[in-house]
């Protein structure tokens, strides 16, 4: 560093913002020391922490304005206090995983520390004025996983600037003048989803600025083991815009030089913000001093040379050189900041512990009390005293210790008919209802706008209704809702020219643009994350994944990302987007699964909607466009070209969420399924029927939610009997259905005969005809499995076939 070196266009750049950034930095640090001290004592459970990035996290946050947004990397401590957004009493109340949100706003200690989240939904659920707030979507700890929903966000910007149908939206964007901030380590952009997405921010041309934070390693490998050429930089020169073709931007500046990284980031979010052209700045020789997390020490796998190369190139330690040598403190002053800086830092983590400790005291409290109390003159009082002091003793005790002596004593007072049990009983309802807040809230939208309180309309018809295919009447459904809904955009593979695979939006690019269907390059995975980013930022996108199974492209995404967002910020944060993908009975081993299984069990957090047919599929768009959640819809691949009548009320008629329809009523057997399934089940039941057996058939509709009346046990309480039927394979879906019925619902008790399920084999379905009867379940199967159940009920009306 050269010393007397004038700041270039940050001359405005003051003493006192030197200074103050120079504060900044001591107590980013010296939280980073007390957080892993924490860690190691026993405070908190783990620790990873943004020590040696405090220089280039300062001059990125210099350039960030209210309505950008952050979409960042797990150490942006000092990025995120730099705009003003957490204060160091928060940051140790998430090292602790205090669930007060007045303690710990942007988790509710419900994610580890360094996951920032701005609350830009309203207690109510309802979103606050985007363009006031310095904006950071929750941090996810998944490596890259936070850059797909980065291009989204800035594409966002694009449409904002360039529709003007959307210029009356001013509480999301003023113009699309906003920048999207996203950082990532140096070993994470070896991951495809970094790559995917600088390809296509390149291609989009839109203001999303990447940071990387080099440091030289991903945890103990080094950069020459992760990247090509040993740097971001190099590897992405391809990338580079010039006169001829578009690209994007690539700076690169030292971490440890404070007026270089200043002026780089001025330069850098000015391209973005005025030419919407994506940039890169790659950060070099950043150091980690603590190595990469709590979990161990760097120590193990760095030399000794490195060790004290990066003792010499820490950013603070040569911040504070360049302030000496340009004569903007003297050692005193620096002093006297970092005395300053490490006092702060104290009282901050004493107060967030005395916080987070006063926070559990009252129900420990309470707990030992009522056990002394039910302890006494009581014929157990020893055992009851053992309790009691076995959670006296508890070093450092957490809810759960209180929680389980109570559940333990309630054990013991299993027979006890007293008054001590009973108060017992009653705190730990009480404490049961409030930890159900703390720690299972929100997973879905809370707020008036929740899609659960959409009220059914059913749909209505003329005597004379004009009969189409089903894709033709979802073409009038997409041509009314993009006419009366400007937020409203589509993209996906082949969705703009051509319409979709299945001509669900035919003609409809040419008459509404570009900017509202879009076709994208073949890439699932950023596919999902720009309609993230769009849906959080008042837009309501609507994306497309071509065929169900290349869902499990984009499942990182939807699972880590998409559904956990509601619950991982406590209902501070949404985006409700709508995936539509199409599936089930074609043909062939990549396009024919129904993996219905993996998707129950990765998407809490999204509704899973699988309508039979497109007038069924227009009711949920209906219902979702009302909502605020996301969800996944899978429409039946084999019902476009099926004849569906068009409904005179196709904008307004809604399916509701979680309630199933009996599509045949009967008194000997219910067969349960949903989506294609249910043609197959309706033509077995016919016949059926001739064979004497009368089969109910309900249509589930919805995946998530299940049933919430309970209507199929009302069904199985009259036939006694039970089939669950499905495309997924054993254990999927018809389990799912069977757990749902028999055990939630309690159906085991009206029950004559044991529950069955039908389903795929566990491959998946070879080419052809063939492979298809052979491999999923067929009107044959359906009808001599409900057979088989009334012949074993009945062997003399209905003898083995």
């Amino acid at each position: 560093m050269i010393a007397n070196e004038q700041l270039r266009s940050t001359d405005i750049i003051s003493r006192e913002k030197i200074l103050s950034d120079y504060l900044l930095a001591c107590e980013s640090r010296q939280v980073s020391l007390l957080g892993r001290r924490d860690v190691m004592g026993g405070r908190a459970k783990f620790g990873i922490f943004g020590d040696g990035k405090e220089l280039a996290q300062l001059a990125a946050a210099s350039a960030f304005n209210r309505g950008d947004f952050r979409s960042g990397y797990y150490r942006d401590q000092t990025f995120v206090a730099a705009l003003g957004e957490l204060r160091w009493t928060e940051f140790f109340a998430q090292l602790y995983a205090h669930t007060d949100l007045e303690a710990e706003p942007n988790t509710a200690g419900r994610s580890m520390n360094g996951h920032f989240a701005t609350r830009w939904l309203d207690e109510q659920g309802l979103w606050r004025n985007q363009t006031e707030l310095y904006n950071s979507v929750c941090d996810i700890a998944p490596t890259a996983g936070q850059v797909p929903r980065s291009l989204g966000l800035a594409y966002a910007s694009k449409l904002f600037r360039n529709n003007p149908e959307l210029s009356d939206l001013t509480t999301f964007s003023h113009n699309g003048n906003e920048i999207v901030f996203s950082t990532i380590g140096d070993a994470s952009t070896s991951q495809g989803m970094f790559w995917e997405a600088m390809n296509a921010a390149g291609v989009l041309q839109v203001p999303l600025l990447m940071s990387v934070w080099d440091d030289g390693y991903g945890i103990s490998v080094p950069v020459e083991y992760q990247t090509v050429k040993g740097s971001i930089s190099k590897a992405l020169a391809g990338f580079q815009r010039d006169s001829h073709d578009k690209g994007i931007e690539i700076f690169t500046v030292k971490g440890w030089d404070y007026p270089a990284l200043l002026e780089t980031y001025q330069q850098a979010a000015h391209i973005c913000r005025t030419e919407h052209v994506p940039v890169l700045v790659h950060i070099q020789e950043l150091t980690q001093p603590q190595g990469h997390s709590t979990s161990g020490s760097h120590e193990r796998y760095k030399s000794k040379q490195r060790l004290a190369w990066e003792a010499e190139h820490d950013c603070n330690v040569l911040f504070r050189r360049w302030i000496l040598e340009n004569g903007y403190a003297t050692s005193e002053e620096l002093e006297a900041i970092e005395a300053e800086a490490k006092q702060t830092a104290k009282k901050a983590r004493i107060a967030a512990w005395d916080a987070y400790q006063a926070s559990l005291k009252g129900d420990f409290t309470e707990a030992l009390d009522l056990l002394q109390q039910t302890a006494r003159h009581h014929p157990k009082a020893a055992e009851l005293m053992a309790i009691r002091e076995e959670l006296r003793k508890t070093f450092s005790p957490v809810r759960r210790d209180a929680v389980s002596a109570i559940r333990k004593a309630l054990r013991l007072l299993r027979t006890d008919t007293g008054a001590g049990r009973q108060r017992l009983k009653a705190w730990l309802d009480r404490t049961n209802t409030e930890n159900a807040d703390r720690f299972s809230s929100h997973l879905y939208s809370q707020s008036p706008d929740s899609p659960m309180l959409v009220q059914a309309v059913p749909a209505q018809y003329d005597e004379e209704g004009t009969v189409l295919d089903g894709y033709q009447l979802l073409q009038h459904y997409f041509d009314s809702l993009f006419s009366r809904d400007p937020r409203v955009v589509a993209l996906g593979e082949d969705v703009g020219h051509i319409g979709d695979v299945n001509q669900g939006f035919a003609g409809l690019q040419e008459k509404f643009g570009e900017i509202r269907i879009t076709d994208t390059g073949i890439r699932e995975t950023t596919i999902i994350g720009q309609g993230i980013g769009m849906a959080m930022r008042g837009l309501r996108p609507i994306v497309e994944i071509q065929y169900f199974d290349y869902v499990y492209y984009t499942l990182a995404t939807l699972t880590d990302d998409l559904a956990t967002l509601h619950y991982r910020t406590k209902g501070g944060q949404k985006a409700p987007l709508i995936v539509r993908t199409r599936g089930h009975r074609l043909e062939g081993i990549w396009h024919s699964g129904s993996p219905m299984g993996t998707m129950l069990s990765s998407l809490r957090g999204l509704h899973v909607l699988v309508p039979r047919n497109m007038t069924q599929a227009v009711g949920f768009y209906n219902t979702l466009m009302k909502g605020d959640d996301p969800a996944l819809l899978i429409e039946s691949l084999n019902g476009y070209r099926l004849k569906e009548q068009l409904p005179t009320n196709l904008n307004e008629f809604c399916v509701p969420l979680g309630v199933p329809e009996v599509l045949q009523t009967g008194s000997d057997v219910t067969v349960v399924t949903y989506g294609s399934m249910c043609r197959i089940v309706l033509e077995a039941a016919g016949q059926l029927a001739a064979m004497g057996i009368s089969v109910e058939v309900i249509d589930v509709q919805t995946l998530l939610p299940f049933d919430v009346n309970h209507q199929i046990v009302e069904s199985i309480r009259k036939t006694n009997r039970v089939l669950f039927a499905d495309e997924d394979v054993p254990g999927g879906a018809s389990a799912y259905m069977m757990q749902q019925v028999v055990e939630s619902q309690n159906a085991y008790r009206y029950l004559d005969s044991a529950p069955m399920t039908l389903s795929a084999k566990a491959h998946r379905p070879p080419y052809g005809s063939d492979g298809d009867y052979f491999s999923k379940p067929n009107v044959d199967d359906v009808i001599e499995t409900v057979y088989a159940i009334m012949s074993e009920a009945d062997t003399g009306r209905f003898p083995k076939i």
